[in-house]
């Protein structure tokens, strides 16, 4: 494609990013900046479409975290460059996706925050479901006397003494 091409093609293809990185640092020159940051517009491209899912949004945060990579690069000794772009990209795209929950209607945010609840509550009633599932299955392992106390202990809630006082079972038994 087109884009590979170009940045394929260019004199400093072969040249590593620490290389161009260090010549940035050297000369304070952004044109070296500016190789390392076409090598990696496709990748910007792509980490801002997953989080903004949309695609002139996307556009507009590659050129903004270009504007941060040269305004604030300078300031830090970066050593793994792709990395740290990216991670720039993702904040960047997080706190505009903050901004925008936060810039909603109220009205919207309420609808949101029931249909967050239900969402919730079903959560836990399966969660709850499957705990009692597998209780059941865990008390079916255990032996008669066993059996007995964690189910006068855990649902009936007796206490280790009440428990002695009914089953015949001594304390150290019960607690055992």
């Amino acid at each position: 494609n087109w884009y590979n091409q170009r940045v394929n093609s260019s004199p400093y293809s072969q040249t590593s990013d620490q290389e161009l990185l260090d010549r940035y640092y050297t000369s304070q020159d952004n044109q070296w900046l500016g190789i390392l940051l076409e090598r990696y517009t496709l990748l910007l491209l792509g980490v801002c479409m997953k989080y903004l899912k949309n695609e002139e949004e996307a556009k507009d945060s590659v050129q903004q975290v270009f504007l941060k990579t040269i305004t604030e690069l300078h300031k830090y000794r970066v050593e793994y460059f792709k990395s740290w772009l990216y991670m720039v990209a993702k904040n960047h795209c997080l706190m505009k996706l903050r901004d925008k929950q936060s810039k909603q209607p109220a009205e919207l945010k309420e609808q949101m925050a029931v249909v967050t609840e239900e969402e919730n509550s079903k959560a836990i009633h399966i969660e709850k479901e499957r705990q009692l599932e597998l209780m059941t299955e865990s008390l079916g392992e255990l032996n008669k006397e066993q059996k007995q106390c964690v189910t006068l202990f855990y649902l009936e809630k007796k206490s280790y003494q009440e428990i002695s006082q009914n089953t015949g079972f001594t304390l150290m038994q019960v607690k055992s």
